[in-house]
């Protein structure tokens, strides 16, 4: 009787059969229309999240609203009162409460990307989907939450005096710009934080310099003297968006001059470099 043994690697085996490994990184274009096929299950999934997230909680999703509402309060007592950052400020509380809303939903998409990957372990390793529906998701519900949010801020600016004007439609766009970026910038937490988990325990520290770094809680050509650190925090992303918004709501507010162009600059290269980023460890996310 005659023992027939074969030396051939698992990698050569499946060339001879024709078997592809199931988590192989598509192509850029195909990824792309995996995507679009499954867009309806991002927003079903992001929706179910919303609505999941605060069910434990007697107030439920008010949450939602009243921990940037909280927030604000704090900043107002400690800097437009005790440090008086409101002097020769238009109107703080609006300018205050929008600067806070806005900023929130820049690091709630940053945290809830971060945890994407990892906090979705189980999906990931029992089916197979386009990975980025994750980072797409997360931050739909930050901008389901962000809209809930805005309906209070529109009622706080028109209580603060501010005139109900054709600009406010201005703040469409400005968060579709700030979006996109979210997304973009979800999509590359995603991964940093599928390789280093502990990324989570750095965003607080990360986050809380960006909202100092962005003028919320004060006119950074006011407190700012010098001209290269303040034309890039004016330039940061968090800070233009925030401009944007305050410039749409609060009637006696300037944007600076460039600062749609910066809006559009930074969801495109956001975006971009993040979708990109992300797709380039497709095939990583799950294993270990």
């Amino acid at each position: 009787m005659t023992t027939t043994t074969t030396s051939a690697s698992p990698a050569e085996l499946a060339a001879q059969y024709g078997l592809a490994p199931s988590s192989a990184r598509p192509p850029l274009g195909d990824y792309v229309r995996q995507l679009w096929q499954r867009r309806h299950f991002i927003t079903a999934f992001a929706t179910s999240r919303t609505v999941t997230m605060y069910s434990g909680a007697r107030l439920g999703q008010l949450w939602q609203v009243l921990t940037p509402l909280m927030n604000a309060a704090v900043y107002y007592l400690i800097f437009g009162v005790l440090f008086n950052t409101k002097h020769n400020i238009d109107n703080f509380t609006a300018f205050l409460v929008t600067g806070v809303f806005v900023m929130s939903f820049c690091t709630r998409s940053v945290t809830s990307g971060a945890r994407a990957i990892s906090g979705n372990l189980a999906m990931i390793r029992a089916l197979h989907f386009p990975r980025a529906t994750l980072p797409f998701s997360s931050t739909i519900v930050e901008l389901q939450q962000m809209l809930v949010s805005m309906v209070v801020l529109c009622l706080i600016v028109l209580a603060t005096g501010e005139p109900l004007t054709w600009s406010w439609l201005l703040v469409v766009p400005a968060l579709a710009l700030q979006t996109m970026f979210n997304i973009g910038l979800s999509l590359t937490m995603a991964r940093i934080g599928a390789t280093v988990p502990d990324i989570s325990q750095l965003l607080p520290f990360i986050t809380r310099v960006w909202l100092y770094f962005s003028g919320v809680f004060f006119l950074i050509p006011q407190r700012v003297h010098n001209p290269t650190m303040r034309e890039i925090m004016m330039a940061n992303p968090a800070s233009v968006y925030i401009e944007l918004v305050r410039d749409a709501f609060i009637e006696r507010h300037d944007a600076p001059h460039h600062a749609w162009q910066l809006a559009v600059a930074w969801a495109i290269v956001g975006f971009v470099v993040g979708f990109w980023y992300f797709w380039g460890a497709e095939e990583k996310y799950g294993r270990g």
